[in-house]
């Protein structure tokens, strides 16, 4: 039985991937978790874990190199996403040291832990997955964006320092395969979105604070950041799908792919589509904040997938306004259970 290993198995991604595997695969599913995770996202795996029912929480941190390597060393996992990450462009303007740390000198010694498990084990050869992100394209001038999108050779131009963390990401996963011969591979996903996306996103926290208003927590004003920035959603459960076929479909060592949805709209619009299904849309008011708005933002986040689609045959599946149900749903249920929140 494979086996596979999902760092940042407790984020939105990280708990849809592991749902994922459990549904459509026979593998065994490893997280690694700091002590201190919040558990929310994979808490309907919680009885599976106690039972050691083919979902195995092991303690790591990205800091912490002995943690890795005694994780890799102990699992030798035949598959590894490296989805864990100071993820949230906004925090870095104001944790820049922490999340150069995290995503840069994390992955380098998770990548590392990984090369000394081969060195002893010549036998183990892993197949891994590196998540860098769209934002490493930064903010491209709308006269220099090809007409196709954002294509892989596009030159990167960071426009945070989390942006310019995931470009040492990226760089590291393909420095690993060309001067090791691991077979690791780097995706630039795209906006990605859905049930249990954290709620320092933009349309996460519209959706968060449509369901307080319905629920008649807050006024009936939504706060907002930059309505005009472009971006193209996927479903997180799309995603990793593309995750998975990544590894398993001719996996090559050192590529690179950009993945994303198919439908492009501006922040505002989303926000529009999100009000629409609110049960106070004629009510709701649309308010700019000024801490919402980022210091520089990546304002044209529209990719060219056509690599990674001619590789794997993969295609976005799951519509844009069932993405939007399904996350304003998923706020009202955490509302409805009485849970508190901060209105950021």
């Amino acid at each position: 039985m494979a086996k596979a290993l999902i760092t940042g198995i407790t984020g939105m991604v990280g708990s849809h991937l592991v749902d994922f595997l459990l549904e459509n695969t026979d593998w065994e599913v490893y997280g690694e978790c700091r002590w201190r995770s919040p558990l929310d996202n994979v808490s309907h795996l919680l009885d599976r874990v106690n039972k050691k029912d083919r979902v195995f929480f092991d303690y790591a941190d990205l800091n912490d190199e002995m943690s890795l390597i005694s994780v890799i060393s102990k699992v030798k996992p035949d598959y590894v996403f490296h989805l864990a990450a100071q993820s949230y462009p906004l925090t870095s303007f104001t944790a820049p040291i922490d999340t150069l740390n995290t995503n840069i000198i994390g992955t380098c010694r998770l990548l590392e832990a990984i090369h000394l498990t081969m060195e002893e084990d010549r036998d183990y050869t892993p197949i891994i997955h590196v998540c860098a992100s769209s934002e490493v394209f930064g903010k491209i001038p709308a006269a220099k964006k090809p007409e196709t999108g954002i294509h892989e050779e596009c030159p990167f131009h960071p426009a945070s320092p989390y942006a310019i963390s995931k470009v040492g990401t990226d760089l590291l996963g393909r420095y690993y395969a060309e001067a090791y011969g691991m077979t690791v591979m780097t995706t630039r996903m795209f906006t990605h979105t859905g049930p249990r996306r954290g709620d320092v996103f933009h349309e996460s926290t519209f959706a968060k604070q449509i369901a307080m208003i319905e629920a008649g927590l807050i006024e009936p004003k939504v706060m907002v950041g930059n309505l005009k920035s472009l971006r193209t959603y996927a479903d997180v459960r799309d995603a990793v799908r593309a995750y998975y076929m990544l590894v398993t479909v001719d996996p090559i060592a050192g590529e690179y792919y950009n993945i994303g949805g198919s439908y492009t709209c501006e922040v505002g619009d989303t926000l529009n589509t999100l009000i629409s299904y609110s049960t106070m849309k004629d009510k709701i008011k649309i308010v700019t904040d000024p801490e919402r708005l980022r210091p520089i933002d990546a304002d044209l986040q529209i990719p060219d997938c056509r690599k990674f689609k001619a590789h794997t045959g993969w295609q976005p599946e799951i519509p844009f306004e069932k993405t939007m149900h399904d996350l304003l749903d998923y706020w009202r249920d955490r509302v409805k259970k009485g849970e508190h929140f901060l209105t950021r």
